[in-house]
């Protein structure tokens, strides 16, 4: 199994920014999709950002241009530094991972609230 663990969340005035680390113990990292979903109260969970072993990314319409979404597979960590917050950010922030052959997240760490206020 893979195990996930966030740290990085908090509060945040609107136009600030905050870097949400995820560390990675279990099976081998390099071989996972790593990505971040999102999810606020009343609302269904999102994927912010992806990327894959490769390098490539994804990025949700809303966090593109502020989000940025990086991996070190040396360390097995993936990061999402968030930049220039706004209020509709506020969410419960995951960290997630899958095999490129899955197609859907089967790791998931516990969570970690993000609040940017007003």
């Amino acid at each position: 199994q893979v195990q996930l663990v966030e740290s990085g969340g908090g509060l945040v005035q609107a136009g600030g920014s905050l870097r949400l680390s995820c560390a990675a113990s279990g099976r081998t990292f390099s071989s996972y999709v790593l990505g971040w979903f999102r999810q606020a109260p009343g609302k269904e969970r999102e994927l912010v950002a992806a990327i894959t072993s490769g390098g490539s990314t994804r990025y949700v319409d809303s966090g593109k241009g502020r989000f940025t979404i990086s991996r070190d597979n040396g360390e097995n960590t993936v990061s999402l530094q968030m930049n220039s917050l706004t209020p509709e950010d506020t969410a419960v922030y995951y960290c997630a991972a899958r095999l490129h052959t899955r197609s859907t997240f089967d790791y998931w760490g516990q969570g970690t609230q993000v609040t940017v206020s007003s």
